[in-house]
């Protein structure tokens, strides 16, 4: 052990979801305090840490990847691997990929830290005030909820993550009001549905939580992500037309518009349902930016319901649109369906609502010329900055492209102008 006393530096590599996000950004605060230092160059650590995902099949393979690039290069560094692939797979990931020095699943900060100290006996260190940025310095992902209690066919996440729970609201709100001070302009609400949030607290209910973060004093954005669909109910929909602090864009996953894919995904809802729900947002939100998420080549989908499936986009005109092919995922119910569709079918579907949606993205993005907005700036790089509207989840959404950023600062919020629209992004000018 004495070989390893003086190991201190540690680097994360975070794959996955917002929530994944989260966890790695609590991970770092907690080793910093333990006095470990975090380094970005890979080179210069001596704990490897991957949070790896297994979503899909897509996820799976790339943190798989990511694990075998770090084992290359592991020489005398340890290579530690956490998250919802190690949750699932540990087993396997350990007889497959020697090189790992140790794996764990998800939640489980305390045990990291316990494994890491044992290397590190023999060294004083010092607790540290220095904060890593995981997330831009313009907004933070806040996690509200852990796990899911939905049993969607097609989904691993309740046997990887659990239940759904509910965080404890004081720590939420603390959380929220140390990045407020710290100058933090956007908070992004998500869980695997913040619609079930405070349904196992005693009297809490999301409508309270949002009103209790918007009465924190200072400028912020609040974001919600991830509702769904049939629990959207008219209070949420008040507290959103309502709260000022609360920015008026609602990711909704659907999934499918079509009844008997719906059930067999294991979803609640109707086409006609979903249609008088996004008339009443509207109708209630008129400035509401609307996004949602649908799954093609879903088993037995065949060809006529998937064109009511495009039709239904057309018909909507969803502001921001994701698509994921069908992945077959073992441990799910839909893993055995018979009906399994074609990877050329799923391609092809695939193709023709991102390029439907292109079209529609494309005129929504010209009808915003001329006018004025709030933007956030996330990133600034040389000449170029990248910057946001209220309409713009990072990472998912397009952005604003703004030039001559002369004085400007990561962080900001700035007015400008829309001068220019693309499929995806749109350009600006300050005024």
């Amino acid at each position: 052990m004495a070989a390893f006393s003086i190991m201190k530096n540690f680097t994360v590599i975070t794959l996955g979801c917002p929530k994944n996000t989260v966890d790695s950004r609590h991970l770092i605060d907690a080793l910093t305090k333990e006095g470990f230092y975090y380094v970005e160059e890979f080179k210069k650590a001596d704990f490897v840490f991957i949070n790896t995902c297994c979503f899909i099949n897509d996820a799976k393979e790339e943190s798989i990847d990511e694990i075998l690039t770090a084992a290359k290069f592991k020489i005398d560094r340890k290579l530690i691997v956490f998250g919802c692939l190690s949750k699932r797979y540990g087993k396997e990931l350990e007889k497959e990929i020697p090189e790992i020095d140790a794996v764990f699943g998800v939640d489980e900060k305390d045990k990291i830290i316990d494994y890491i100290k044992q290397f590190s006996k023999n060294s004083n260190f010092i607790s540290q005030n220095f904060q890593y940025t995981v997330e831009p310095p313009s907004y933070r992902y806040i996690k509200i909820a852990e796990g899911c209690s939905r049993r969607c066919s097609f989904c691993i996440i309740p046997d990887v993550r659990g239940p759904f729970r509910s965080l404890n609201p004081e720590d939420i709100l603390k959380e929220v009001e140390n990045f407020v001070h710290s100058g933090i302009k956007e908070f992004i609400l998500v869980a695997q549905d913040i619609t079930q949030y405070g349904k196992d607290l005693k009297g809490y209910t999301l409508k309270r939580l949002l009103k209790d973060l918007c009465s924190i004093s200072g400028d912020f954005w609040i974001r919600l992500l991830y509702l769904y669909p049939s629990d959207i109910d008219e209070n949420l929909i008040e507290t959103i037309a309502d709260e000022e602090k609360i920015v008026k864009y609602l990711d909704i996953p659907m999934q499918h518009s079509e009844e008997r894919i719906l059930r067999l995904m294991g979803r609640r809802g109707t086409k006609k349902e979903y249609l008088k729900k996004i008339k009443q947002i509207r109708q209630a939100i008129p400035e509401v930016t609307l996004r949602s998420t649908f799954i093609v080549g879903f088993p037995t989908e065949t060809e006529e319901e998937f064109q009511r499936l495009v039709d239904f986009i057309e018909e909507v005109q969803f502001d921001r649109l994701g698509v994921f092919k069908y992945s077959k995922e073992e441990g799910t119910k839909a893993y055995s369906l018979k009906g399994q569709i074609p990877e050329n079918v799923k391609n092809r579907r695939y193709n023709e609502i991102m390029a439907r949606q292109a079209v529609i993205s494309l005129e929504k993005n010209r009808a915003l010329i001329g006018k004025k907005y709030e933007a956030l700036i996330d990133y600034i790089d040389a000449d170029i900055a990248i910057a946001r509207l209220y309409c713009h989840a990072p990472e998912i959404d397009g952005v604003v492209i703004l030039e001559n950023t002369a004085d400007l600062k990561a962080g900001e919020k700035v007015t400008i102008l829309i001068t220019e629209g693309y499929e995806y992004d749109v350009k600006g000018v300050i005024v």
